[in-house]
């Protein structure tokens, strides 16, 4: 028998995009069926992430007329990360294989096919790589490259220009099962499972309708969550500017002791005024750094559910 496929497709207000993603997908699917490269039994499972709109409304027609539609919807907003998560977790008991992708259609649907074809030759972990960021703007361009240098800086182990488009079998679901992190980043976490890994180059569209889910505040957020979850050097840095300051108030203490002792004291009142400035700015930067990783111990220690599951729409036994 071939291997069971599931789309994941994580959604958050996106009635106006479901009818289109849903008909491409389906032709994706069938495609691969009548190729041979997938079972008969391979779905399309809608995260509904607490939309607001109609996104659940449209979600439950589809699986209604169509036995490839599958739903999951989630009891409140959890954000994009517990949403496709709770879609993984989902899946990896019924698929042999799983594909996450945005519901926006910017992602190539037409790399499913390497994917799988990756996975066929023995790749665990299938991992979608834009070609290029010709349809960025100029800033959110400049702004994702730095955050991947300042990740690799940082040591975090990521692909670079890789999002969440990418094909996982079920092993490697198994992997992930057993990370237990709160504050979830999954770019950070998946390339930590190991296993055969492989990448597939796509060109990223234009969003086929409505507007983008992450706005500037959103994608902030994002990155401080990426670095706190995976690295300490933040922390790290904080403890070598601190002895760099106290070598430099060594080295003060000594020449204006020498300064005093050869009577060429003068007053320094610009001098003062400046230290007090810069090192207050410097104790309240590191408190914020040392207060962001104590906030994600204190959520991490709660150990809240990620995700609620409500409803799940499955032509599947229970």
């Amino acid at each position: 028998m071939m291997d069971r496929l599931y789309l994941v497709i994580p959604c958050y207000n996106e009635e106006e995009v479901l009818p289109e993603t849903s008909r491409r997908l389906e032709a994706k699917l069938k495609e691969l069926i009548g190729a041979g490269q997938i079972s008969q039994d391979s779905r399309i499972l809608f995260v509904d992430d607490g939309s607001k709109d109609r996104t659940w409304e449209l979600i439950t027609a589809l699986h209604q007329t169509n036995p490839m539609m599958e739903g999951l919807k989630l009891a409140h907003n959890r954000g994009h990360q517990n949403a496709l998560l709770a879609g993984l977790m989902t899946a990896k008991d019924r698929a042999d294989m799983v594909i996450s992708m945005d519901a926006d259609l910017q992602d190539d649907i037409g790399a499913v096919n390497a994917m799988v074809a990756q996975y066929h030759q023995g790749c665990d972990i299938v991992y979608g790589v834009r070609s290029d960021r010709a349809t960025d703007t100029a800033f959110k361009r400049g702004t994702a490259q730095a955050f991947y240098r300042i990740m690799s800086f940082l040591g975090a182990d990521m692909v670079y220009n890789h999002a969440d488009y990418r094909l996982m079998s079920r092993r490697a679901l198994e992997g992930l099962a057993e990370y237990q992190e709160v504050n979830l980043f999954l770019r950070g976490i998946v390339p930590m499972i190991g296993y055969k890994t492989a990448t597939v180059e796509y060109s990223r569209g234009e969003r086929f309708a409505g507007e983008s889910k992450y706005p500037l505040s959103k994608m902030i957020n994002f990155a401080l969550d990426g670095i706190t979850s995976l690295s300490v050097k933040p922390i790290r840095f904080i403890t070598l500017l601190g002895f760099l300051i106290f070598s430099a108030s060594i080295l003060m203490l000594v020449y204006f002791l020498a300064v005093h002792f050869l009577g060429h004291t003068v007053p320094g009142w610009t001098s003062i005024v400046v230290s007090v400035w810069a090192i207050g700015g410097l104790q309240l930067l590191s408190i914020g750094v040392i207060g962001e990783y104590l906030g994600k111990i204190y959520l991490e220690t709660k150990a809240r559910p990620r995700y609620r599951i409500e409803t799940l729409l499955t032509h599947d036994p229970q």
